[in-house]
């Protein structure tokens, strides 16, 4: 009985084990396709999922464990991969959102999450769209960038207008600013130490005539002086002994009181009434505008005190600056032309005054052009464009010439700057270049003859433009890094 068992089990176990391998073989097949399901499921979604250190970014692992460098402990992170799309979308995608995290900017989402570093929330950004290509027959428009006047003036923004064609003669326009002519100023001040009765003007701007009264000042010193008067000339009216003694004291005391301000008919007033006057009144000596008023009613002056600052703008003055390079081209006398922002006119002007020195810490020298302004249309602090015809060329019928300053390049180009209008909007150029020298570029083609172009200051608009379309957070890094 115990011999027959025996032989059975062993015939038993002969029988089952490849039953025993097989089954194993089966369990260990469905364990894997159960591990690689969720791989195929991020790989459908675009997902994936790694584990790095929060200190220590570059460390990138499959599994959990320790930071090799600080020992600290892995933490799991996502990255997002991208999401699969039509043919069509991606070619004609230009998607200008993403979502980066404030202290690790190389971190670039299209959706919303968590930093994989810091675990900040991700915030959106905007990056520069990829340049696409127009499509047949259309013509992408020129990038443009707005300066105020004043920008344009400390940027030292200047702009050459190119001859066209067939013309050998070009000029150069300058920035400026129109001021008053100083040579229609005058300045009114006290003759006398006193106070201030009455002010007749009280803001600047304001349009007076000729002979309007301005300030009224109570003087002890005026009051004695026409009381003087009065007595000499009493007594040289009465006659009798010393009559031209009397006559000499009159003349002294009446040029006393002129010196002091009065005028012909106040001292013919005073002689008529023979009572002197408690203040003295100051006129007007010429029409035009009231520039400053230096006092207040009620305050004490003294001699030499400025009362009011009145300008005549029948003509004023436009003062702009020049480089040296540019000094060599101007004369006084000469005629320019002046283009006043936001004036359609053009004013024709002569150069009054040129300055035989630079400008203190610049390299530039001061060029005032005079503008007759009968309507009163031109005011103090408007900004003007100065045209100066250049006596070397810079354009011919072939090519248009321009300093090296002029042109900006790139990886992509050659680029110049054109002003498109007074009111301060410029437009960038992609050009092509022809022959260069140490100091000019020809330009073979991408900007007309005639066009105005920044010859200098083209960096200043440049950098403008670089602001306008802003930083992308990811330039300049490995696209293939992982994360």
């Amino acid at each position: 009985m115990n011999k027959l068992f025996n032989l059975l089990t062993r015939w038993t176990r002969g029988r089952l084990l490849p039953f025993a391998l097989l089954a194993g073989l089966l369990t260990l097949g469905a364990s894997a396709c159960q591990k690689a399901a969720p791989e195929d499921a991020h790989a459908h979604d675009g997902t994936s999922s790694y584990f790095t250190c929060p200190m220590h970014p570059q460390i990138v692992r499959d599994e959990p464990g320790k930071c090799p460098i600080c020992t600290m402990d892995l933490v799991k992170a996502t990255k997002q991969g991208a999401p699969a799309q039509p043919v069509a979308a991606k070619a004609g995608s230009a998607a200008l959102t993403h979502y980066t995290c404030p202290m690790h900017p190389q971190i670039s989402r299209e959706q919303p999450g968590k930093c994989p570093i810091c675990s900040m929330d991700l915030v959106k950004a905007t990056k520069a769209a990829p340049a696409t290509k127009a499509p047949a027959g259309t013509v992408a428009a020129a990038p443009e960038v707005m300066l105020s006047a004043q920008q344009q003036q400390l940027a030292g923004i200047r702009v050459a207008s190119l001859g066209g064609a067939g013309s050998s003669t070009g000029s150069t326009v300058l920035t400026g600013t129109i001021t008053a002519d100083a040579n229609q100023t005058r300045t009114v001040s006290s003759r006398v130490a006193g106070r201030v009765e009455r002010l007749f003007v009280r803001q600047t701007g304001e349009s007076i005539q000729a002979g309007a009264p301005l300030v009224s000042i109570y003087s002890e010193l005026l009051q004695a002086l026409q009381q003087e008067y009065v007595l000499s000339l009493a007594q040289q009216r009465a006659g009798g002994p010393g009559g031209n003694q009397y006559g000499r004291l009159v003349a002294s005391a009446r040029q006393r009181l002129r010196l002091l301000g009065m005028t012909e008919g106040q001292l013919r007033a005073l002689a008529a009434s023979g009572w002197p006057t408690a203040s003295l009144t100051f006129y007007s000596p010429q029409a035009g505008l009231v520039q400053a008023v230096g006092v207040t009613e009620g305050q004490y002056v003294g001699e030499g005190t400025l009362l009011v600052s009145l300008t005549n703008l029948s003509s004023v003055w436009v003062e702009a600056q020049l480089y040296p390079e540019e000094v060599a081209g101007v004369a006084t006398g000469q005629s320019v032309q002046v283009q006043v922002v936001g004036l359609p006119d053009t004013y024709s002007g002569r150069v009054v005054f040129l300055s035989p020195e630079r400008q203190a810490n610049s390299k530039v020298t001061l060029l005032r052009v005079q503008l007759a302004n009968p309507g009163g249309r031109l005011q103090p602090g408007m900004q003007a464009n100065v045209r100066l015809p250049s006596r070397s060329p810079t354009a011919t019928a072939q090519s248009l010439t321009l300093p090296q300053d002029a042109v900006l390049r790139d990886s992509r180009g050659s680029y110049v700057w054109q002003q498109v209008d007074a009111t301060g909007r410029f437009r960038r150029l992609k050009v092509s270049t022809g022959t260069e020298t140490d100091e000019t570029v020809a330009i073979t083609g991408g900007v007309e003859a005639g066009a105005q172009v920044v010859v200098s200051g083209a960096y200043l608009l440049e950098s403008e433009y670089a602001l306008y379309q802003g930083t992308d957070p990811m330039a300049g890094m490995d696209p293939n890094m992982k994360m």
